[in-house]
């Protein structure tokens, strides 16, 4: 039941990584088209997402149940923190906004579905289905991110974005979460593992909506 679980998951998955690979958003990322006023409202949104994710993987950290994977998703939910941080301070300053006035800006219609998602699986969910919730921001990230850096961008801003999930570090952090979800995968009933793909497929679907809402500049309709 391990081996099915990264591949079943990632079956799912697959078309819709493609999807974002061929999305104009990330096309224009790597041949510079991109308009910064997009890419700006992406880092505000992006933002906003890794504070509530790492609420999301604190839950996961509250819920494990063993020493080591609590330290884990711990760690990684105090990184993401960093990440917002450091990172998204260092590019917003480059697009004319400091932290504390992104912050004020609001949340995008996409941005607040996926991230309500989340916390509610995070907190209601079994472990096995919180873990399959937080794990396409992870994976499609690193797959994405692999993709952008083949590829390169001619934008200094863009590539420096695109820098920071194509490391070797990053794919460690996934191959750890992949391996807690493969020893999740070979105890699960069958009940909790269809829980554990419609989880994992409807954040996988989310990723692909949050790179639309930005390239779209989505706003609250009413």
């Amino acid at each position: 039941m391990a081996d099915r679980t990264r591949d079943a998951l990632w079956d799912q998955a697959a078309e819709i990584y493609q999807r974002i690979c061929a999305h104009p958003f990330i096309t224009g990322l790597t041949d510079g088209s991109l308009g910064r006023d997009r890419f700006r409202y992406y880092i505000i949104q992006d933002a906003h997402y890794l504070r509530a994710y790492a609420r999301a993987l604190a839950g996961c950290a509250a819920k494990a149940p063993v020493d080591a994977e609590l330290t884990m998703f711990a760690e990684h939910a105090g990184v993401a923190i960093t990440a917002e941080n450091e990172l998204h301070a260092g590019l917003l300053a480059d697009l004319g906004l400091d932290a504390e006035r992104a912050a004020a800006l609001p949340v995008g219609p996409t941005t607040q579905a996926y991230t309500s998602y989340l916390l509610a699986v995070t907190a209601s969910g079994s472990y096995a289905e919180a873990v399959a919730a937080v794990l396409p921001c992870y994976w499609i990230y690193a797959r994405v991110g692999e993709h952008l850096q083949r590829l390169g961008s001619p934008e200094p801003l863009f590539q420096r974005w695109i820098d920071t999930y194509a490391g070797p570090e990053y794919q460690a952090v996934v191959d750890d979460v992949l391996a807690v979800t493969d020893r999740i995968g070979a105890q699960v009933s069958s009940a909790e593992w269809d829980l554990m793909r419609r989880h994992f497929h409807t954040t996988a679907r989310y990723e692909w909506m949050f790179f639309d809402a930005a390239h779209r500049m989505e706003d609250w309709p009413v």
